[in-house]
């Protein structure tokens, strides 16, 4: 049956309204000149500026600390929440209650830890940054893992237990296995969504440290510049790589129980 040419253009309507944004941001960083709104001609000068700003470096460094240790964390825990709810319980309950910092708007769950880390006297620092991503990223990672779980051959697991082996034995050497891809795109999307958030870590980083999120917010209070829009780009690169990565990493999964069949 033939297709109507006309039904594409909501299609493409729709996809220059999400990207024609992030097109003008790429764009607009390689200004020449010093403003945001005016194209002057290309130039990579606010790149080599970004290089030399001391500030910029550090919360570079502080949001590749607290994304990386929260995504290992978010992993870890991910992973197994993702295990105990699909092979241990049946609970629609405890699914949701897993899943509910994935769905909490970011203002109330960054308010909900402050009140925690006051409550326990945490002093807020990189440590508790890390810890508050790691809530909301672990909810992810379970997630993305939960659903792998749902296309692994449980058979394997069964004959592995039926031939002596152990829980730990057969975690280690059936399920996890079967579970790498799923666990890797999971890991990555974590990453992803710490490298920029920025609500939760406004309100749990405290007063000494800043990521890269707040140094952009702090910056775009005196007005947006090209060097802004520099620094953007290069986090909107960095994101669009991890999540092609993860989404090339479930594709993979999902081909390969089709592979054994």
């Amino acid at each position: 049956m033939r297709r109507s040419g006309w039904l594409h253009i909501p299609f493409w309507a729709t996809y220059v309204f999400l990207y024609a944004p992030i097109v003008v941001l790429v764009v607009m960083s390689f200004n020449s000149g010093d403003s945001a709104y005016t194209y002057e001609g290309f130039s990579l000068e606010w790149y080599g500026e970004l290089a030399g700003d001391e500030r910029v470096m550090n919360g570079l460094v502080n949001t590749l600390i607290v994304a990386t240790g929260s995504t290992v964390i978010a992993t870890v825990l991910g992973t197994m929440l993702a295990v105990g709810l699909a092979r241990h319980s049946r609970s629609k309950t405890l699914d949701a209650l897993a899943l509910m910092p994935a769905v909490l708007p970011d203002l109330v769950l960054a308010i909900g830890l402050l009140l925690f880390y006051g409550l326990i006297q945490l002093t807020l620092g990189l440590y508790s940054a890390v810890l508050a991503h790691a809530l909301f990223s672990m909810a992810f990672v379970a997630a993305v893992v939960r659903t792998r779980l749902t296309g692994a051959d449980t058979s394997l697991e069964e004959a592995s237990r039926d031939l002596g082996a152990g829980p730990v034995t057969t975690f280690m050497k059936i399920t996890l296995p079967q579970l790498t891809p799923g666990i890797v795109a999971g890991a990555l999307l974590a990453f992803t969504l710490s490298l920029d958030e920025f609500v939760i870590a406004y309100f749990t980083i405290g007063n000494t440290e800043q990521t890269l999120p707040i140094v952009i917010y702090s910056m775009i209070r005196f007005g947006v510049t090209p060097k802004i829009n520099a620094l953007a780009a290069i986090l909107l690169l960095v994101s669009f790589t991890a999540v092609i990565a993860g989404q090339r990493m479930t594709k993979i999964g999902e081909r390969g129980p089709r592979a054994q069949d």
